[in-house]
Order: structure tokens, then C-alpha cells, then sequence
């Protein structure tokens, strides 16, 4: 039930917004315009941090900080919105970590600068590999993770864009923990460590103008690792990468949005970079690597109300999705196919840029997630 109490502490804190509307002087009004309401003139930086209380089983209490930078090139309005966005936490069971998108675009968007970056201290539950794992009682893998990955890409036409993209994981101080009292899996490959580090190349094609709250464009991307021991990784192995996100107004309010994704890998595949099922992109109620395997092909729609009729700052969503993993393409199946589903409540959170906090309850038949994050999912 992870982010629920994040909910629940945000959602109160816009709550004290409303209640103080006509509080213009006081002292809370100016708080919360510092942290959460969007007082920068359009085309003009922004950034904002807010605190996050969160819980989970694996954590017990997480509390953290989320900032998130907003700003477009030469400040001018024309230029596509660019956004940085940091998440770091630290829970009473001692785990920590900091989490860091940035999707930045240069004037006239001659340059993409796309990636991610993460450190965390944070167990891993491991449920095997394939589409048949059983659930009941993972194992645990504790180790601390660096991600470093990036895509610099450069137009060769209008929304066309293409380059190098890196790819740097590895896995530190892992301890793999059976389940209480007996021995169920076999230790995967890379469950004592390692490092890997991939190389390749990406092609995006990209007619958005704000990545966070997309209301009309596409984004699709075809990209190419390949992972060598001659590049200075632990494994030889190498992946395909297809994600395709397409946005559509049904009126000023509404947006109908959909998105596919796939992972298709093949060699010896680490455990940690397996394409994996779950989380708060995709698949949304799964935990992240619930299934997972070296192929894996999603796909996800969702209409969002942004925002509700009767409110200013308040919108919804509800969503729908399913995936499939396997060892090998053509051994995908029917039968494997895992749905999930769920709904979402909207915050705007800086109503000059169009940007929502979002609230997302996924169902599965293992059971809800919950996720709280700014920005919608795809």
C-alpha cells in the first residue's frame, strides 16, 4: 500500500489550501504558494519541493521530498517544456535512495537530452523467472543499485530525433534471502552483484509540448543496447526497446490516451534487467518485476478528465492495461496474458504549466497499488 499515506498527507495539505483561500496575508497562504501553487509568469522557470510521507511493508515509514524543475529554453513559450524531477526518501527500516528524470529539450529542439538516473538501498522482491511464477512468497534481494542512462539525441527533421544512448547498472552488497525457513529459488544470475554497462543507439519521434501533461502528440521510440564483458560488463547480451505513446482531445477538458511497450532481450540476461511487469508506469497495481523475463510486450489506454467539470483543480482517470513475458518471442501465449486496471485522482499542481499530481489505484488479482507522482504515467 505504498504511497498511500503520501495521499493522504498531500491531498490534506490541498485541502488547508482551499480552507485558506481568503487568508491572503497569513502565513500558511504564503507557505503553500512557495510549495505547491504555481506562481511563476508563463515561460519562466519553476521549481518546487514538497514533502511526501509514504508506507509500505517492505519499508515501513518512508519520508522524503519530491522537487521538480520546470523551464523552457531562452524562457520562451514556444520552445517545448522541459522538466527535471528528483524524488528522494529514507525509511525507519534505514533504506534510501534518490530517483532523478530529466526530459530537456534546446532551443528550437535541436537537442533531446533524455534519461534517468537512480541510487537507491532497497530490497528487491523476487518472485523467479517466466510467466508462471508463483507470488506467495518471494525472496529478497537486498543490494544497493546505480542506474545512469541517457539518450542524447540531435533533429534530423521536424520532431525526428536521433543518437547515442548509454546504458550503466550495477548491483552492490546484494545478500539473497530465501523465504523464511526453507529454500525455493535458485539464486539468478547476477543475485551476487555485477555491473554492466551497454552501449547503442535510439530514434524518437516526438510532437509533444509538455512531457508531463500530454493533451495531443505522439512519442514513439525504437532503441538498441548491446552489453559486452570487451565494454567492461560482467554479461554479454543485447535488447530491442519499442515504446509508442499517442494522446488524443476528446474535447478541452478530456484526453483518451494509449500506449505500447516492449522489451525484447536475448543472451545472459542479469535478473535486474529483465524486461520486468509492474510499477507506476505500466501495468500499474503489479509490483515492479511481479513477472518478469527476457521479452515482454504491454499495453495500456486510459481517459483522463483534467479536470473535472465541476473543479477547477481536481481531475480523474480511469485506466486499463495488460502485458504478457517469455523466455523467447514466439513463445508467447494467450494464456499468459496478465490485466490490470484502476483509477486515479488529479491535483493541479501548477495550473500555468498544466501540471497534475496524480493519485493512481491499480487493481490486479494480487491485489491494489497505490502511487502518487507528478506527471501522468505516459
Amino acid at each position: 500500500m505504498k504511497f498511500k499515506y503520501a495521499c493522504i498527507f498531500l491531498l490534506s495539505f490541498v485541502a488547508v489550501e482551499d480552507a485558506f483561500g481568503q487568508d491572503k496575508n497569513g502565513w500558511l497562504r504564503r507557505f503553500i504558494n512557495k510549495t505547491i501553487s504555481d506562481t511563476t509568469a508563463p515561460g519562466k522557470p519553476s521549481f518546487r519541493v514538497y514533502p511526501t510521507l509514504a508506507y509500505s511493508p517492505e519499508t515501513s515509514f518512508e519520508f522524503g521530498f519530491s522537487s521538480l524543475l520546470l523551464f523552457q529554453a531562452k524562457n520562451d513559450t514556444l520552445n517545448r517544456l522541459s522538466e527535471v524531477n528528483a524524488f528522494t526518501f529514507i525509511t525507519l527500516e534505514g533504506q534510501y535512495g534518490i530517483w532523478l528524470d530529466n526530459a530537456i529539450y534546446g532551443d528550437h529542439d535541436n537537442w533531446f537530452f533524455l534519461g534517468k538516473t537512480k541510487f537507491q538501498r532497497f530490497p528487491l522482491l523476487y518472485y523467479g523467472i517466466g510467466p508462471e511464477t508463483d507470488g506467495h512468497e518471494p525472496a529478497l534481494i537486498d543490494a544497493n543499485y546505480l542506474l545512469l542512462r541517457q539518450r542524447i539525441l540531435r533533429k534530423i527533421v521536424p520532431n525526428m530525433f536521433i543518437g547515442p544512448e548509454f546504458d550503466y547498472q550495477q548491483l552492490y552488497n546484494t545478500q539473497f534471502n530465501q523465504p523464511e525457513n526453507h529454500h525455493v529459488y535458485d539464486p539468478p544470475l547476477g543475485s551476487n552483484g555485477g555491473r554492466n554497462l551497454g552501449l547503442g543507439a535510439a530514434m524518437v519521434y516526438d510532437n509533444r509540448h509538455n512531457v508531463l501533461n500530454v493533451r495531443k502528440g505522439l512519442f514513439a521510440e525504437l532503441s538498441f543496447l548491446t552489453y559486452r564483458k570487451a565494454l567492461a560488463s560482467d554479461n554479454n547480451f543485447y535488447g530491442f526497446n519499442l515504446d509508442v505513446r499517442s494522446s488524443h482531445p476528446t474535447n478541452a477538458r478530456n484526453v483518451f490516451a494509449w500506449q505500447v511497450y516492449g522489451n525484447f532481450m536475448s543472451g545472459n540476461v542479469p535478473f535486474n534487467q529483465l524486461a520486468l511487469m509492474g510499477g507506476e508506469m505500466i501495468m500499474r497495481g503489479y509490483y515492479s518485476g511481479r513477472y518478469r523475463d527476457k521479452n515482454m510486450i504491454a499495453a495500456q489506454a486510459e481517459h483522463r478528465w483534467l479536470p473535472f467539470k465541476f473543479s477547477r483543480r481536481f481531475g480523474g482517470t480511469i485506466f486499463g492495461a495488460a502485458a504478457v513475458v517469455a523466455p523467447k518471442v514466439n513463445e508467447f501465449s494467450w494464456k499468459h496474458i496478465r490485466p490490470s486496471g484502476g483509477v486515479g485522482l488529479r491535483y493541479l499542481l501548477f495550473a500555468k504549466k498544466d501540471i497534475y499530481l496524480r493519485l493512481d489505484v491499480g487493481f490486479t488479482k494480487e491485489g491494489p497499488g497505490f502511487y502518487l507522482f507528478t506527471g501522468e504515467a505516459f
